[in-house]
């Protein structure tokens, strides 16, 4: 079963690439690794939360907007490998939450990310991650995922 597959059976489309919203590429690859920039819960070039984790937004939005933000990596990892099936494996996540004051939950929030890649991949999403709070992000975005992943040999 190939990623796209997966990413069907959960009730997802892969979307297309979000263009860039400033002065960088959506993508690096060097070798097998591919380096995706940030990404923010879009869709159709709309954000679909905004706001602090932990005050205007709850642990289950921010997860979901996690995963929003890592469905968006995913397209820009199958542009940069040429479709998903062509990925190895998932390497790292870095998950950036923008938390309310005192709020420690990013990791609960980093998992909705997590989760949706290793069902996409199997064993070959987990990954090591970072889950990081920060006091604001560009837009007023909840979270904004990146993702570094090894391409098959």
């Amino acid at each position: 079963m190939t990623p796209e597959d997966r990413l069907k059976d959960l009730g997802l489309a892969l979307p297309s690439a979000p263009a860039p919203v400033g002065s960088y590429v959506p993508s690096i690859r060097t070798g097998d690794l591919v380096f995706t920039s940030g990404q923010i819960p879009t869709r159709d070039g709309e954000l679909v939360y905004t706001g602090k984790v932990g005050s205007t937004l709850s642990i289950e939005q921010g997860a979901e907007a996690a995963r929003i933000a890592a469905l968006n990596g995913l397209a820009q990892l199958a542009v940069a490998a040429g479709g998903l099936a062509n990925v190895g494996r998932i390497v790292r996540l870095g998950v950036f939450v923008n938390s309310a004051e005192g709020f420690t939950d990013q990791a609960k929030v980093a998992n909705g990310a997590s989760d949706m890649l290793v069902n996409v991949f199997g064993d070959a999403g987990r990954h090591v991650r970072a889950a990081v709070g920060v006091n604001e992000l560009p837009l007023d975005a909840p979270v904004e995922v990146e993702i570094l992943a090894q391409l098959n040999a």
